[in-house]
């Protein structure tokens, strides 16, 4: 058997060399394999408290049956269940409440590195705020489609995003120019004072 050396030449092995070569492969394979379960189970375990979540905020009629959790690794920073109800507040969907609790526990408004499990896909509302949070990866269980099944918007809401402006139930409109330099005239105080912090 020939392999390439350092410089490019090709270099004779024998059989010990062909078994170590072929052990360090197996080896390989095995970590990937162990690191695939680990990963595995680490997803079942964030999913199920997010299931686990959704049960409970349902019990406890605190707002619709859905829960979500924000984990890093193996330590979930955030827990949330849907308090739209208990809260009369419309943000206060389980993703959003997971998303503040676990900004709130890291003292930091980006949660880089943090992956997001729902029970079920999020609406636009809470996909906008994981983008805004940095969030690196979503999971979720149930679909739009079965929320849509039990009385929930997320599916129209999805479709009403795709609609032309001027054709969507929501009516948006900008006003004049004389508000425009005004809300601008902010906007460029912010970037002078602040340095123009972004985020």
């Amino acid at each position: 058997m020939c392999i390439a050396g350092k410089g490019g030449e090709t270099v004779k092995t024998d059989d010990s060399t062909q078994a170590r070569i072929g052990h360090g492969i197996d080896w390989l394979d095995t970590a990937y394999a162990l690191g695939l379960r680990l990963m595995a189970h680490l997803h079942e375990k964030h999913m199920l408290e997010a299931i686990h979540l959704a049960t409970k905020g349902m019990d406890g009629n605190h707002g619709g049956p859905f829960g979500a959790v924000v984990a890093r690794g193996n330590e979930i920073i955030g827990r949330g269940y849907n308090s739209v109800l208990s809260q009369n507040d419309p943000t206060a969907h389980a993703e959003i409440v997971a998303i503040r609790n676990a900004a709130q526990k890291l003292q930091n408004p980006w949660l880089e590195g943090c992956d997001l499990y729902t029970s079920c896909e999020p609406c636009p509302m809470c996909l906008a705020t994981a983008l805004w949070a940095r969030i690196q990866n979503v999971y979720y269980a149930a679909n739009r489609h079965d929320a849509a099944e039990i009385g929930f918007d997320d599916a129209q809401f999805y479709e009403e995003l795709m609609v032309q402006p001027a054709m969507r139930m929501l009516k948006i409109e900008q006003m004049g120019e004389e508000y425009r330099g005004l809300a601008r005239d902010v906007m460029l105080r912010w970037k002078t004072e602040t340095a123009g912090r972004h985020y």
